[in-house]
Parts: C-alpha cells; sequence; structure tokens
C-alpha cells in the first residue's frame, strides 16, 4: 500500500504528533508499504530551524525508509493566536503545492492537532482522486474556543463549518479518545467510519531501567527527590501551579522540581521562578528525544497535568503510556477519559486538577509511601504492556487503511 501522510510536526521535532506520525510510519515501512510524509522544516515549538535543516520552499531526505518531503515555513513560536493561524494556513498551502512530489499514493492521510492539516490532506486527496482518511488528535476549534483564543463571532462559525466539512470529507477517520469518537459521531459520522487508536509505547525504548546517575549529577540532581514535568509548557497544563508547589517545598531542599520540554509559556515560567527566587526549581528546555527514557528513569516523580476545562477532560495525554512503561511513580492531575482508564489500570495517584494542596499531599504521600508507589508502577507497567504497544495500534491504523482503500475501489 502506498501511503502519501501530511503532518505538520515531524522528527527531530519531539512532540507527540510527531512521535506518533513518525513512530506509526516506521512501522508501516518495515511491514511492506511505500510511506511518504509531507511536513515542514523542523523549527517546533521555538520557531527556530532545527541544527541541520534550512528553510528552503522545499527538500527532501529519508529517515528510516519514509520519505520526508519538506517544504518552507512561517517560522513563528508556539505563541500568539494570530501568527499560529497564519503558521498553520501556509503549512496547509505549501503542503498542497508540494503534493505533485509525491507519486499517487493509494489513500491520503492528515493528522491534526490543527485541522487546516486536514484540509491539505482533503484537498491533495481530491486532486489525487484518492481515498481521504483523517486522524483526529485535538478538538478544534473546541479547544482554542476553551482556552480563551477565540470567542463567538464569524470566525468561530466558519471554523465550525470547516470542521463539519472535514468530517464529512473524509472516508475515514483515526481518533485516539473514546470521547472524540463520541464528539465525530454527533457531527453526523458514522461509527463503522471511525477507527479508535491509542497512543502507546515502543516497548524496546520505554521499559524499567535504572537512574542514570550521570544524568542527574550533570544537572545538579544527584542524591535528591525529584518530581518532573515533561512535554509541553503550554496553556493546556496549568503549569503556574506546580511553581507554587515547588514554593510550598523551598523550605524542603532534598526535594527538586524540573521542567522538561518547551513552549509558548517557558518565558513566564522562567520570570515566576526567578522573580520568587526559588531554587528548587529547574527548566531544563527540551532534550532530545532518545535521551526521554533515561530522563524518565531517573526522576522520582512523574507529572501528568492538564487543566480544569471541559476540553481536557477528552484528552489522553501520550506521554503517560511511556512513563508507566517504565514502571515510574506517575501523579495524574486530570479528569476526564484518562482519569476513567487510571482508575481501572490502578497505575497513578489520582488528583483533581489546579488543586495546588491535593498536589502537595500527593508528592508527601509517594514520599512516605514508597511501597504503594511501586506497586502502582508495576500495575501500570503491565496495564500498558498488554494493551498499547506500538506495533499493534499502528498495524491496527494500517488495517483501517486497507479497509479504507479497498471501500473505495
Amino acid at each position: 500500500m502506498k501511503i502519501l501522510f501530511v503532518s505538520h510536526y515531524f522528527p527531530p521535532e519531539v512532540n507527540a504528533p510527531a512521535n506518533r506520525t513518525h513512530e506509526h510510519c516506521r512501522r508501516w515501512v518495515q511491514d511492506g508499504h511505500d510511506v511518504t510524509v509531507i511536513t515542514g522544516v523542523p523549527n517546533h515549538p521555538r520557531g527556530r530551524i532545527f541544527p541541520g535543516h534550512s528553510n528552503r520552499w522545499i527538500q527532501e531526505e529519508t529517515i528510516d525508509g519514509i520519505r520526508v518531503i519538506r517544504t518552507w515555513m512561517y517560522l513563528t513560536p508556539n505563541s500568539g493566536f494570530l501568527r499560529r493561524v497564519a503558521n498553520y494556513l501556509l503549512f496547509a498551502l505549501t503542503a498542497v503545492l508540494a503534493s505533485p512530489r509525491a507519486e499517487r499514493p493509494d489513500v491520503v492521510v492528515a493528522t491534526s492537532p490543527q485541522f487546516f492539516v486536514g484540509v491539505a490532506g482533503a484537498l491533495i486527496a481530491k486532486i489525487k482522486r484518492r481515498p481521504f482518511v483523517l486522524e483526529i488528535r485535538d478538538l478544534w476549534p473546541k479547544s482554542i474556543v476553551e482556552l480563551g483564543q477565540l470567542g463567538p463571532g464569524p470566525i468561530l462559525s466558519a471554523l465550525e463549518a470547516l470542521e463539519r466539512w472535514l468530517y464529512r470529507s473524509a472516508d475515514g477517520v483515526v481518533v485516539n479518545t473514546r470521547t472524540f469518537h463520541d464528539h465525530i459521531t454527533a457531527r453526523g459520522v458514522a461509527s463503522e467510519s471511525i477507527e479508535l487508536v491509542y497512543n502507546g509505547i515502543d516497548p524496546s525504548l520505554f521499559k524499567p531501567r535504572p537512574k542514570n546517575l550521570e544524568l542527574l549529577a550533570r544537572h545538579g540532581l544527584e542524591n535528591r527527590f525529584t518530581i518532573a514535568y515533561v512535554g509541553t509548557l503550554g496553556l493546556a497544563h496549568g503549569l503556574t501551579l506546580l511553581v507554587d508547589v515547588a514554593e510550598r517545598f523551598a523550605s524542603r531542599p532534598e526535594i527538586q522540581f524540573v521542567l522538561i520540554g518547551d513552549g509558548a509559556d517557558r518565558e513566564k515560567l522562567e520570570a515566576d521562578v526567578a522573580r520568587r527566587g526559588l531554587r528548587n526549581f529547574h527548566m531544563l528546555g527540551l532534550q532530545p528525544r532518545d535521551a526521554m527514557p533515561d530522563w524518565i528513569a531517573s526522576i522520582d516523580v512523574l507529572l501528568v497535568m492538564l487543566r480544569d476545562l471541559p476540553v481536557f477532560e477528552t484528552v489522553i495525554p501520550s506521554k503517560i503510556f511511556e512513563f508507566l512503561a517504565q514502571e515510574r511513580p506517575v501523579i495524574l492531575s486530570a479528569k476526564g477519559e484518562i482519569r476513567r482508564m487510571m482508575a481501572e489500570a490502578g497505575g497513578a495517584l489520582v488528583i483533581d486538577p489546579e488543586v495546588a494542596d491535593q498536589l502537595v499531599r500527593a508528592i508527601d504521600e509517594v514520599i512516605a509511601n514508597p511501597g504503594a508507589a511501586a506497586e502502582r508502577a508495576e500495575k501500570g507497567r503491565r496495564w500498558v504492556e498488554a494493551g498499547f504497544l506500538r506495533d499493534d495500534l499502528a498495524r491496527k491504523m494500517s488495517a483501517f487503511l486497507e479497509r479504507v482503500v479497498r471501500d473505495d475501489a
């Protein structure tokens, strides 16, 4: 099967959409499929081009057997609504213009979170007269409305109309949560046209391993109890609360807080930490993807945090699968689908989102009861290994793509 995949993000970018797309495409190549990805020059989240790349009109490379066609990008940090929309729209345009470089595929796939990529995928599929599959990883425009970035008016009405058009244009839809499935069926898409493919892990990378003591020493974290948030430093996570909590632990220097990642809120968080004079809060920036298993193994407690907004009750953060696969203690601060999953798995200590007192108590509980934390971590590993292996999930998605192709024949 020839698959043409359109994705705003792709390695060496290290966010969840880039990782999921790369890992699925790599496995499809290993299974004998011919895969081409149209993406942009890597620059997320700072709007700065990664080393070894340049912002030319078009360039090609091969990554793990995947043909990668990169287009020129309008470079902007992952902040500022209008600049981000310009970035999204211009990538959709350049992706369509770059599509003649790709041979006529059997199927065209496009992935959100921003659904102008979906528009590009739908147009490319029409140009090439091939079926179109839309992968939904975020509910646009619902998420930007609840984050306060867009209010009622003609722009929102246009985006909602575009959302409905995209769903109607797709021959199949892939979602990564049950809540997304329900949201899309409520908009008139038949359930049999939707496939649920969760996020998952590569068990060869994410598995129990000892702490990397050299890594900790390099950052002055040896012989400390470390609590880390790993991922995008953005509007969805309410990380100012973590600074508040760190301040409450400031008199206990054996406890250190770590942020690994980058994003729209980084400068604000750095300024807040500096203003409060916190010496127990370390912001390490973006780390290479291949360093993440060692970081996860070396941290004592890993945090998964979402804001207390209805849209985030639909989200399952992909990082939680990696944390649990490495049998690490996890505190989950969220509501909705991921909270229900953790209640069933017993793999994390679950608290309400954006409640500082609960997070403080949860940290103290893990410190005071390491045996209970280890038991939860073991349950979490078994749960992930039983149902969230990337090979199985990638093949589930490719089987769905093959079914869409057959139905279109």
